[in-house]
């Protein structure tokens, strides 16, 4: 009877449906509690077991197709099949695992293997297979009726988000690491197991292992989760699918991200015991075995050893372990017959090599260690070693030999050059020396190669054992990483960590639901430093806004840009009385901000607005005749007395290019862009609204429009694709595009609640409130109220008298809803990454390190590294140039910035010859016939003609610019790889002065304007 509601419960697939079977499954069985492997054979238990007959509740079936379908009702279909075939193919290799492997195995007579290692090795399977049993019949409902309803968003909602689910799953991750162990060991010690595993590979049509069939569970969830994002891609705004389906990619998400970070923690704990396991020292073993131990990264990295000349004397694989306070290198031993490998992962056995407390290793760039130019990684000998090992390779080095070698000669050559006699248009000595700055800049551009073969090379000063007289003694180690991308992480994670180990954050975050139990994820974002905004004569300014200018900078390395903050500038506005205003400039390209400009305004500066250069469509709307010059990337400044002023953004010039008021001369509260159109909101309950100048970037002043909005002031805006939002005392209105239409919808019940903050993520906007401590969650199509939830934190922290905290400002960033209030108390809480709705479902965070008085803002910094760092373009793995096979178009010198060139022309391909870049300059109108290779008569060469062929002796071409040096052919299409996204963050948070809210702490009471820095780990 229990069965058949199920069964019902299930088909129906709404969210009566989920509630039926929540109360039918919760008065028979308590299943919703989590349970250990170690119960044994009798842990299945608890839950509850239906059988699903195939012919009772037959798999779903699209029907065929109808005529008519739109385009995307079409591919909306397909991806419907998509999900149906990959359900099916699951169930299928559920089923197989339990049909073909534990049933024979608990059958066996004799046994394989005991009972209980069996429930261990298979432990929840069956309880997964059920829940997807149940998906399926709900699945082949929605099927049926898909041609009138178009809706499974709500199914993916009931079916994933019951606590079952994540009940099984969670154990089912936390003990495969277990599983695979003893899978292995079996197979080493019981040679009927191993035959048992060969004979069932070998007997299937796909040849897929056990252990293949087994990590299917792992991915499934992420491959839920690509399907959705496409049916989502495909499904129009105000179609009924379009938030169930949101919704489902949230809670898919969300319990993705908890599976993840289980399945992290347990290898993370199986790689310490495993490293544990295989120390000697009773001292290092005892500290690894310490629960405040974290695994950061641990990776398989080749320790290599160079000759003089630039030779590899040996190469060897080790695991290198960064944990929360050292780093650990070992041997690895992999041992084990071959052929348990091909059915089951054999994880490697270790000898450690050594080990060092973090804050004494350090990262050494090549060239770091020469009293030269910090660019520069060559000596002028031109011999370059460092503590007995060359990095550079080999075929590289005696290329940069031969350059050198090269320029000395053409030194040679110019001088002798000018004791010529006669005169010669292309021969003399300004040509000689165009020649001599040519050969230069190859030298240059070899040492950027060198630099790029070092893109994977990992240079560690470590900490060795003290010499007889007690003097410590530091060895270098060279690790070849797999990648560019890895060698950032490694650069990037030992910089984060030893930031980690720094006072202010042991601890630096708490959760906000004091149990004592539940600690802090070691990914917590780190405070990297705090700083004054202002002089000690400036500090009666109060902070207003602030705003990040993404500026690439010049003169950055690798290792630099691993572990400084996002490149750019940060803008901090504040205002004195009403005649004053200030703003600073601090540059964010290094570890800590350092103040580099700052300028005094006539009226306080309430907002700031960075806004991007037109866009290549836009400039064709109104391209002219005359070529106008482009502005690029500007800075609107709004101000107390009505004006808006705009900036310049390249670099700290800050050149004010326009000045405007808005005709009713209210405060500009805020400001905002939308493709050509930028938005005002004013203390006078309007919006004003200007154009861009026709044929300019700047905005015209003479087109505004206002668009009133209410009677109170309006205090945010916040762009929603075409639309901007505007808030007005407990409303806000959506203002379209250029038409200006509005439409107005409450968000607080109460009239005298103002918005203050609003912050988009996905499809989701989060508010706050000029009262109280809420924060409302509103869908930006449909509008609807989805969440409310309140902001709390330990009463500890709060002064005495206070209950409750204000929210003073707001910041999306990387999957955290930043939560700034009036006690200077930051407030984190989880938010999913994705497409899907932002809702709240984690645990929040309390940083320990506030402000003394409200945070003012929260700034998200945020840049991606250039392309060039991640490019594995070492030639030492390309063909050999002397060939002239090297062809690869090289745009930066190693003095040039993170951005790649503009515009570098390529050469023609030659077959041979080295193609030196001369400037135009060098042999236009000089006196003189040409030298060439040709008969004088058949020479069509004439002043007007510089360019000469390969016949022609030539060393050297033309450039369309004549201020941009190449060498050969531009990089083909077919040698474009796949491009990756590295992305550096970090969060600025401001407000006056600094404490720690920890009990131990000293703070010390400040009325100092403050900016606090946390640090984030870069994302790929």
């Amino acid at each position: 009877m229990l069965s058949s509601y199920l069964m019902k419960a299930a088909r129906n697939g709404t969210k009566d449906g989920l509630e039926k079977t929540k109360i039918a499954m919760m008065r028979k069985v308590p299943f919703l509690s989590k349970k250990d492997c170690t119960d044994g054979i009798e842990e299945d238990s608890g839950y509850l077991d239906v059988t699903v007959s195939e012919l009772k509740h037959p798999p779903p079936q699209l029907s065929p197709m109808p005529d008519g379908l739109s385009s995307q009702q079409v591919v909306r279909r397909h991806i419907l099949g998509s999900i149906i075939q990959s359900e099916r193919s699951y169930l299928d290799s559920l089923k197989r695992i339990l049909l073909e492997y534990k049933k024979p195995l608990m059958e066996a007579e004799p046994r394989i293997l005991s009972l209980k290692k069996i429930q261990t090795v298979f432990y929840r399977l069956k309880e997964i297979l059920q829940c997807h049993s149940m998906f399926q019949i709900a699945l082949a409902s929605r099927v049926a009726e898909w041609d009138n309803t178009e809706k499974i968003g709500d199914l993916f909602v009931a079916s994933f988000s019951k606590s079952m689910v994540l009940d099984v799953y969670s154990d089912y991750i936390n003990n495969f690491t277990n599983a695979m162990g003893l899978i292995k060991k079996a197979c080493m010690s019981k040679p009927a197991f191993l035959e048992f595993l060969k004979k069932k590979q070998a007997a299937s049509t796909d040849r897929i292992t056990l252990y293949g069939l087994m990590v299917k569970p792992i991915q499934r969830f992420p491959q839920f989760i690509l399907l959705l994002q496409d049916m989502l891609e495909t499904t129009p705004v105000g179609h009924q699918d379009r938030l169930p389906l949101q919704l489902a990619l949230t809670e898919l998400e969300t319990l993705a991200e908890k599976l993840n970070e289980q399945k992290r923690l347990a290898e993370q704990l199986a790689e310490i015991q495993q490293l544990t396991r295989s120390v000697s020292d009773r001292n290092l073993s005892k500290q690894l075995n310490s629960d405040q131990k974290q695994l950061i990264l641990s990776e398989t990295l080749i320790e290599t050893v160079f000759g003089e000349k630039g030779q590899v004397l040996k190469s060897k694989e080790r695991k290198v372990f960064l944990l929360n306070d050292m780093l650990v290198c070992a041997n690895i031993n992999v041992k084990g017959p071959p052929d348990i490998s091909s059915l089951v992962p054999i994880g490697p056995k270790y000898a450690v090599k050594w080990s060092a407390p973090l804050l004494q290793v350090q990262v050494v760039e090549v060239g770091q260690e020469t009293p030269q130019r910090k660019d520069s990684i060559y000596q002028q000998s031109g011999k370059w070693t460092a503590a007995g090992l060359f990095l550079g390779p080999p075929r590289l080095y005696q290329e940069l030999q031969e350059l050198q070698h090269d320029l000395s000669v053409v030194e040679e050559v110019t001088l002798l050059v000018g004791t010529l006699q006669g005169s010669y248009q292309n021969l003399n000595t300004t040509v000689g020396q165009d020649w001599c700055m040519a050969l230069q800049r190859l030298i240059r551009i070899k040492e950027d190669e060198i630099q790029c073969a070092n893109k994977c090379r990992l240079r560690l000063m470590v900490p060795g054992k003290p010499d007889k007289s007690g003097h410590p003694v530091s060895f270098t180690v060279v690790f070849s990483t797999p990648s560019p991308i890895s060698k950032i992480s490694w650069v990037n994670r030992l910089h984060l960590a030893k930031i980690a180990l720094r006072d202010e954050n042991l601890p630096g975050w708490v959760c906000v639901e004091d149990d004592e139990k539940t600690k802090p994820p070691f990914w917590c974002p780190l405070l990297a430093c705090q700083l004054p905004v202002f002089t000690p004569k400036m500090q009666d300014l109060k902070l207003q806004a602030a705003l990040y200018n993404p500026v690439h900078c010049s003169l950055l390395g690798f290792s630099a840009a691993s572990t400084s903050l996002p490149q750019g500038y940060l803008w901090v506005a504040s205002g004195g009385d009403d005649s004053h205003g200030q703003v600073e400039i601090f540059s964010l390209n290094r570890p800590t901000p350092r103040s580099v400009k700052s300028f005094s305004l006539g009226s306080p500066v309430l907002c700031l607005e960075y806004i991007t250069e037109p866009s290549t469509e836009e400039e064709l709307e109104t391209q002219t005749s005359e070529v106008l010059p482009k502005i690029g990337n500007t800075i609107c400044v709004g101000l107390l007395d009505g004006n808006i002023l705009v900036y310049g953004s390249v670099d700290t010039a800050a050149q004010c290019l326009l000045t405007f008021c808005n005709p009713e001369g209210c405060p500009v509260l805020c400001l905002k862009h939308s493709a050509n159109f930028l938005f005002a909101g004013l203390s006078n309950g309007k919006v004003a609204v200007y154009n861009r100048k026709s044929g300019e970037g700047l905005w015209d002043p003479d087109s505004c429009r206002h668009v009133v909005i209410g009677c109170a002031p309006v205090l945010k805006l916040l762009q929603i694709d075409k639309c901007v939002w505007a808030s007005c005392a407990n409303q806000v209105s959506v203002i379209e595009g250029s038409s200006l239409r509005t439409q107005s919808f409450e968000v607080h019940p109460d009239p005298m609640v103002s918005v203050t903050h609003m912050v988009r993520a996905g499809g989701g906007v989060w508010m706050a409130f000029s009262e109280g401590s809420s924060l409302r969650l509103f869908h930006t199509e449909t509008l609807e109220h989805l969440q409310e939830i309140n902001i709390s934190t330990p009463s500890a922290y709060l002064s005495p008298g206070q209950k409750s905290v204000c929210v003073t400002s707001l910041l999306i960033c990387q999957g955290l809803l930043w939560v700034g209030t009036a006690q200077g108390i930051i407030v984190t809480l989880p938010v999913p990454r994705l497409e899907g709705i932002p809702k709240i479902t984690g645990k929040g965070m309390t940083s320990l390190n506030a402000h003394n008085g409200p945070v003012e803002f929260l700034v998200a910094t945020s840049s991606i590294l250039s392309q060039d760092f991640l490019k594995r373009d070492s030639p030492t793995e390309g063909v050999d140039s002397s060939g002239g096979g090297e062809d690869k178009k090289v745009t930066n010198s190693s003095q040039e910035s993170l951005q790649q060139a503009d515009g570098s022309p390529q050469a023609e391909d030659k077959t041979k010859g080295v193609l030196l870049q001369y400037q135009l300059r060098s042999t236009s109108q000089l006196p003189g016939k040409l030298l060439t290779a040709r008969l004088e008569e058949s020479s069509g060469s004439t002043q007007d003609s510089l360019e000469h062929t390969l016949e022609d002796g030539s060393i050297y071409e033309l450039s369309d610019d004549p201020e941009v040096w190449v060498r050969g052919p531009g990089q083909s299409s077919k040698e474009e790889t796949r491009r990756e996204k590295v992305t550096s963050a970090a969060v600025i948070s401001g407000g006056k002065g600094f404490r720690r809210l920890a009990k131990s702490s000293n703070s010390h009471d400040s009325s100092e304007n403050m900016l606090m820095v946390w640090q984030l780990p870069i994302t790929v």
